[in-house]
């Protein structure tokens, strides 16, 4: 005799209005800021700055991408789509990590040029614009960084991070050539930020690609998990156990879970519920089997 137990959930996302909200307040400082970084970047001659106002409207697009996102995976399941559109944040911050090496084979190969030809730069106008520019990026980020369990809301938090940086690097660059007018400081700090950038990035697009392919999310010990399911008292045996992200941050669970009588199964499933989680798991499915005893039979092969 078996049965399904499939825990009482809702077929939807984690998001919250609250990092909706968030992500569309940080994508207006951050398109309002490029316009005025870009016009700056322009008039002052500095990649560094033009870099990070490229950037900040790579970060734009990535904002109203994770937002989408967030609407979609907000949205109910429904006959299609049984477990909703929770994916759609997947796909969000795989896209985004593309959008951001992309924009750093690009800081790359500009900053190469400007090595080759050196350009003036207007240390003044870059260091006042760049400074204006990091207390919003901060802003932004600060309001981003409620929400890094969301790997959808970790993409855009990390295009505004390099955003940060980039700021740095402009103040920093600003500052050196206005001082002591050295302009190669310029494309030189632009690299080290790409760089900087570029390792965060390779990181997001381990972790959607993984999520898409329906990998154990990483925060998961599969081994140590199993092992503390099939602890929970009454449990026999726990096999064919499957745990893979739903969404950005929404976990899932199935397994088989070997038990001695159905009739303690409604204590047990409450303990492997728990158990599940501890470990973050929101939707947990499990099939009770119950233990089948051979009989013992006696095979006589001597004639009497």
């Amino acid at each position: 005799m078996n049965a399904h137990d499939h825990e009482g959930h809702r077929h939807g996302s984690t998001d919250t209005p609250d990092q909706r909200r968030r992500l569309f307040i940080a994508l207006g400082l951050t398109w309002a800021f490029a316009a005025v970084e870009a016009l700056a970047g322009w008039r002052g001659g500095s990649l560094a700055l033009l870099a990070d106002a490229g950037h900040m409207v790579t970060d734009g697009a990535a904002l109203a991408l994770a937002l989408l996102a967030a609407w979609l995976a907000s949205r109910p399941a429904s006959v299609r789509h049984s477990y909703g559109l929770g994916r759609a944040e997947l796909i969000a911050a795989l896209v985004n990590a593309l959008a951001m090496l992309a924009v750093v084979a690009g800081i790359g190969w500009e900053a190469w040029g400007r090595f080759q030809s050196p350009r003036p730069i207007m240390g003044e106008l870059v260091s006042l614009v760049a400074a204006l520019g990091l207390g919003v990026n901060l802003l932004v980020a600060w309001m981003l960084s409620h929400g890094q369990e969301n790997l959808n809301v970790r993409g855009a938090f990390l295009h505004v991070l390099g955003d940060v940086l980039g700021s740095v690097a402009a103040i920093a660059a600003g500052i050196v050539v206005w001082v002591t007018g050295w302009t190669p400081i310029d494309p030189l700090l632009s690299i080290l930020i790409g760089g900087l950038v570029l390792a965060a990035s390779l990181r997001l697009l381990r972790e959607a690609l993984h999520g898409l392919m329906d990998g154990v999310p990483f925060s998961i010990d599969l081994e140590h998990l199993g092992r503390e399911l099939a602890a929970v008292p009454g449990v026999v045996e726990v096999h064919d156990l499957h745990v893979w992200a739903l969404s950005g941050q929404r976990l899932a669970l199935t397994a088989h879970v070997t038990v001695r009588e159905l009739a303690a199964w409604s204590e047990i499933l409450s303990g492997l519920r728990q158990t599940a989680q501890e470990h973050g798991i929101q939707h947990a499915t499990f099939q009770p089997e119950v233990i089948s005893w051979a009989p013992l039979v006696r095979h006589d092969l001597t004639d009497r």
